[in-house]
């Protein structure tokens, strides 16, 4: 059987609740898919860089008290 057959199985036994709370789901798959060519979040975020003293991250506590300073 293929996925698609495997899925019409399955909906016959949902109630109509069931079945539109199914169609919202299929429907953010398939905007998800037409927005592909977008950058992710992800791919984003890892093209951000931070200039900051090299004990940043270990101290960024302290850091953000300001009980520490960049200077």
């Amino acid at each position: 059987m293929s996925t698609r057959e495997l899925i019409e199985v399955e909906m016959q036994g949902l109630d109509e609740a069931q079945l539109h709370e199914l169609y919202q789901v299929a429907r953010k798959l398939s905007e998800a898919g037409k927005n592909a060519s977008q950058p992710s979040l992800m791919s984003k975020l890892k093209q951000v860089q931070i200039k900051a003293p090299e004990d940043f991250a270990t101290n960024l506590d302290l850091y953000a008290s300001g009980e520490k300073r960049v200077e």
